[in-house]
C-alpha cells in the first residue's frame, strides 16, 4: 500500500513538473558594449510585464524563467544608452544584447533613465560602485585618475595620512582590506608614498567596495572587499589611449586577435621625474612602473578562456643611504563555462607575489620579505527561479611567507645572506549563499562559509616557559621579549596550527515603496593572514604573516542597519547607515616592540580585542550638468589589550584606547560641473579629523640626558586634516568620434597650499638644550597638466 501511494506521489509531481516546465522557459545570455563586446557587470535588467528586476554577473551573464509569452526587455547601465527591446518567448532562448554608450549632448534637459540612484530592491548594503566615467570626473592629481583616491571619497573611507599605504574601512587596518585585481590579491595598492595607486583606470572596467553585508563567496580578511576587473580589450577593431603629464606617463593598446572571438589589452604606465632630479643633481629620486595584460578566447558559445596579469614595482632612494623597493605580481587564468541556461560557473587559478625590500646604508641593512600565493577557486551561480539564486564554491590558498633575507648593505647577492624562517600555509573555504525575494517588499542573501587554516612546515618553531613568547617584568613594569627556551621541528607538510569557522552571513532589504527602503545586514568573517608593519619604528617594514599558535586568527562580527530613499523622480538619492563591528584577537605591540631583524613575530605581540561603530551619510546628486555628492562619516575605532593575569596591567592598563586609524568626523564633497562639452570641472573639498597620535607629556634628565616621558597611548591627535583639490579639462573636438581624440587636463592638488601633518617629531635643540615641536608634512600645493588621448 505504502509503495502505492509513493508510485502515485512521484507520477504527480513528474507531472506537475512536467507541465510547469511546459508553461515556463529560460531567457538568458550575456550583456555588452556594442561597439566593442566588453561585457557589462551589473546591468539592471528589467521585464514590466512579469515585474521581474535582476542584474548581470561578474562576465555579463544573467537568466531569468518567465511564462511563455510577449515581454519587453528594459535595460539601464550607468554611462550608456537606455535600451528596450520586445521578445517572444515559446522555448528557452539565448539572446546576447549589445548597449551602446552614452553620446548625448549636454543641454537643459534633465535625463531621468539611467541614473546611478540608490538600489531600493536588492539586500545590499554597505556597498558602493563607482563607474569609470564617474572617476574619470574626478580632479586628476599630475593628470593620473586615480582609483583609490575616488574610493576615499565615500563614507567611512579614509586613509591613515599623506604618504600612507592603502586605505581604512570602518575603522579597520589596512591589512584588513581584501583587495583582488581580477579576482588575485594585491597586496599593497599604493605607488610612491600612496601618491598613486596600482589600479590605472584607463584598463579597469568595473569596481566595487564592500564594507559590510559581504557575501559569502569572499572571505580571508575582515573590514572590506574592494573587486575590480580589467577590461577584456576590443575585438572588434584597434584602439590606442595614451596619456603625457609631468610626473608619469601611460599607454595602453586593445585589439582583436581573433575577430570577434579574441582579444588582448596590454597597459603600461612609468613616472621619470626621478631623471629630472638626476639632471639637478638631486640625490634622492622615486619612481615608479606597472604593467596591466589580459587575453581572452571564445572557445564556442559557452566556453570562454581569460589570462590576465599585472605586474608593478616601486623604487624610493635617498641619497643611497635609505632604498626601499617593493612590487606586485599578479597572474591569474580563468575558465567560464555555462553548464546550462540557469548554471554558470568560473574556475580560476591565481599566483600573487609581493616583496618588500628596505637598504639602509647607517645600519648596514639589506632585508628583503616577500609573500607568495598560489589560489584555485571554483564558483558557480545557479539561478534556480526568478525569486532565488544560489552562489557556491570552493577555494584553496597555499601561502609561502619570507619574513626577511638579510645581508650587509652593499654586497653582492652572492654572499650568504642570513634567513628568517620561512612559513608555510594552507587557507581553504567552501561557501553557499541565496538571493530570494520573499514577497514584493522583502528581498534576502543569506549564506554561510566554512574557512579552514593550517599553518605547516617544513619549519622549527621556538619554545618558550610556560608557553609565553612575551614576559611581564614586574620589577620595570614593562613587557619583555622572552627568550626561547628550545625549538620544535616540523617537517615539511606537517601540521604546526590549525584553526576551523564558521562565518554566516545575511542581509535583508524591505521597500516601503518604490523610493524608500530598510536595510540591515550581519556578517562573521576570519582574518588568518596579518601585516606585521610598526610604522613607530625607526626602521619600519611590511612583513606579513600567518596566524600560528601564538599570532591569533581575528573574528569579526558586524552588523548595520540602513535607510535609502530616491527622490525627485531619482535626481537625488540618499543613504544612511549605522554600524557596529568587533573584533577578537586583535594583535598589538608591546611598548618599545622593533621588529628589526626579529625571527619570531610573536615576542613582542599580545592578543587583545577592538571594536568600531559609527554613522554614515551619502547625499548623490545623480543628474543634470552639476553631479557629486556630500559623504559625512562620524565614528570611534579602538583597541584594548588587558593584562593576560591579575599582575599584568596589559598595554595602557587594560583600557580602550583609540586605533592609529580612528578618525571621528570625515567629510568629502565632491562635484563635477559640465560648462559645455568642450570644458568640464571638478573638485574634491576633503576634511578629517586627525589621526591618533601619542605625545610626551613631560621629560626627565637620566645620566646627563633629557628623555622624554610619554602619555597614555595614542591620547593625543594630529591637528586637522584637509585641503581642496580642482581640475579642468578641456576637449578641444568633442564631436569627433573617430581618429585622434585628445584632451587636455589642469589640476591642483591641496589649491589652498595646507601644510597637513604627517607626523611630528621631538627632540631636544643643542644650541639652546631646550625641547622643540617639529611638524612634518610630505605635500604642499601641486599644479600639473596633463594631454591625454585615444585613436
Amino acid at each position: 500500500m505504502k509503495s502505492r501511494i509513493l508510485s502515485v506521489l512521484i507520477l504527480f509531481f513528474a507531472s506537475v513538473s512536467y507541465a510547469y516546465s511546459q508553461e515556463r522557459v529560460t531567457l538568458s545570455g550575456t550583456i555588452s558594449n556594442k561597439s566593442n563586446t566588453e561585457t557589462l557587470i551589473g546591468v539592471s535588467i528589467y521585464i514590466p510585464e512579469a515585474k521581474v528586476g535582476l542584474t548581470t554577473n561578474s562576465y555579463g551573464f544573467y537568466s531569468t524563467t518567465l511564462p511563455k509569452g510577449n515581454y519587453t526587455i528594459i535595460l539601464t547601465y550607468v554611462g550608456y544608452d537606455r535600451l528596450e527591446e520586445s521578445i517572444t518567448l515559446t522555448e528557452n532562448t539565448k539572446r546576447n544584447f549589445g548597449m551602446t554608450e552614452s553620446s548625448k549632448t549636454l543641454d537643459e534637459v534633465i535625463i531621468k533613465n539611467n541614473t546611478p540612484q540608490a538600489n531600493i530592491r536588492k539586500p545590499e548594503m554597505s556597498t558602493n560602485k563607482l563607474s569609470i566615467a564617474t572617476i574619470k570626473k574626478m580632479p586628476a592629481v599630475l593628470g593620473e585618475v586615480d582609483i583609490l583616491k575616488s574610493i576615499l571619497q565615500l563614507p567611512g573611507v579614509t586613509n591613515a595620512q599623506e604618504g600612507a599605504t592603502g586605505f581604512n574601512v570602518r575603522g579597520g587596518s589596512v591589512d584588513g582590506n581584501l583587495v583582488l585585481l581580477d579576482e588575485a590579491v594585491v597586496y599593497n595598492t599604493s605607488h610612491l608614498f600612496g601618491f598613486f595607486s596600482v589600479f590605472n583606470a584607463d584598463v579597469i572596467k568595473d569596481l566595487k567596495l564592500y564594507k559590510g553585508g559581504i557575501p559569502a563567496n569572499f572571505g580571508g580578511r575582515i573590514s572590506s572587499v574592494l573587486d575590480i576587473y580589467q577590461k577584456e580589450g576590443n575585438n572588434k577593431a584597434y584602439h590606442v589611449n595614451a596619456g603625457i603629464g609631468l610626473v608619469s606617463s601611460r599607454l595602453l593598446v586593445e585589439g582583436p586577435i581573433v575577430k570577434d572571438k579574441s582579444s588582448f589589452v596590454v597597459a603600461g604606465r612609468g613616472s621619470y621625474a626621478h631623471l629630472f632630479l638626476k639632471m639637478a643633481n638631486e640625490p634622492n629620486s622615486a619612481y615608479f612602473y606597472d604593467l596591466n595584460t589580459k587575453f581572452n578566447y571564445k572557445l564556442n558559445d559557452k566556453n570562454n578562456v581569460f589570462v590576465s596579469g599585472y605586474f608593478g614595482n616601486d623604487n624610493l632612494n635617498f641619497n643611497n643611504s635609505f632604498i626601499n623597493t617593493y612590487g606586485n605580481k599578479l597572474f591569474n587564468l580563468r575558465w567560464n563555462h555555462i553548464f546550462s541556461n540557469k548554471i554558470f560557473s568560473n574556475a580560476s587559478a591565481i599566483y600573487s607575489d609581493y616583496d618588500y625590500q628596505i637598504k639602509i646604508k647607517t645600519i648596514g641593512l639589506d632585508w628583503k620579505a616577500e609573500v607568495k600565493n598560489y589560489n584555485f577557486k571554483y564558483d558557480f551561480k545557479h539561478y534556480v527561479s526568478n525569486n532565488l539564486t544560489l552562489n557556491y564554491g570552493i577555494n584553496t590558498i597555499y601561502y609561502n611567507f619570507n619574513p626577511g633575507t638579510i645581508k650587509p648593505y652593499g654586497t653582492a647577492s652572492a654572499i650568504n645572506p642570513d634567513q628568517l624562517a620561512k612559513k608555510y600555509a594552507y587557507e581553504n573555504a567552501a561557501y553557499i549563499s541565496a538571493d530570494q525575494r520573499l514577497s514584493d517588499k522583502l528581498s534576502v542573501n543569506y549564506g554561510l562559509r566554512y574557512s579552514n587554516f593550517q599553518r605547516v612546515g617544513a619549519q622549527e618553531v621556538y619554545t618558550y616557559a610556560n608557553d609565553q613568547p612575551v614576559i611581564y617584568n614586574k620589577e620595570f613594569h614593562i613587557y619583555e621579549e622572552a627568550d626561547p627556551t628550545g625549538t620544535a621541528n616540523y617537517k615539511k607538510n606537517k601540521k604546526i596550527a590549525s584553526f576551523d569557522n564558521l562565518e554566516p552571513r545575511v542581509a535583508l532589504a524591505y521597500s516601503l515603496n518604490n523610493d524608500n527602503a530598510i536595510k540591515a545586514s550581519y556578517n562573521r568573517m576570519s582574518q588568518y593572514v596579518h601585516l606585521i608593519s610598526n610604522t613607530a619604528s625607526a626602521t619600519p617594514l611590511d612583513i606579513w604573516a600567518p596566524s600560528d599558535k601564538y599570532l591569533k586568527p581575528e573574528i569579526l562580527d558586524q552588523v548595520a542597519l540602513g535607510y535609502f530613499h530616491n527622490f525627485k523622480d531619482g535626481r537625488y538619492s540618499l543613504e544612511t547607515e549605522t554600524f557596529y563591528k568587533k573584533i577578537k584577537n586583535k594583535a598589538d605591540y608591546i611598548d618599545g616592540a622593533d621588529l628589526l631583524g626579529i625571527d619570531a613575530i610573536e615576542r613582542v605581540l599580545l592578543n587583545g580585542e577592538a571594536r568600531a561603530y559609527g554613522l554614515e551619510l551619502m547625499l548623490k546628486k545623480n543628474t543634470g550638468k552639476l553631479t557629486g555628492w556630500v559623504s559625512y562619516t562620524l565614528s570611534k575605532a579602538q583597541q584594548r589589550t588587558p593584562g593576560r593575569n591579575a599582575d599584568e596591567p596589559g598595554i595602557n592598563n587594560g583600557e580602550w584606547y583609540r586605533a592609529n586609524y580612528d578618525k571621528l568626523h570625515n567629510l568629502s564633497v565632491t562635484g563635477a560641473y559640465s560648462v559645455s562639452p568642450k570644458w568640464s570641472f571638478g573638485a574634491i573639498l576633503t576634511f578629517q579629523t586627525g589621526k591618533a597620535a601619542t605625545f610626551p607629556n613631560g621629560k626627565y634628565l637620566y645620566q646627563g640626558v633629557t628623555v622624554a616621558n610619554y602619555g597614555a597611548r595614542n591620547g593625543n591627535s594630529l591637528s586637522a586634516y584637509h585641503r581642496l583639490d580642482v581640475s579642468a579639462t578641456y576637449t578641444p573636438k568633442p564631436n569627433k568620434k573617430e581618429g585622434w581624440q585628445g584632451e587636455w587636463n589642469f589640476s591642483i592638488y591641496n589649491l589652498y597650499n595646507r601644510n597637513n601633518a604627517a607626523s611630528y617629531s621631538f627632540r631636544q635643540k643643542e644650541e639652546t638644550g631646550r625641547s622643540e615641536t617639529r611638524r612634518i608634512s610630505i605635500f604642499g600645493i601641486v599644479p600639473s597638466i596633463a594631454y591625454n588621448v585615444k585613436f
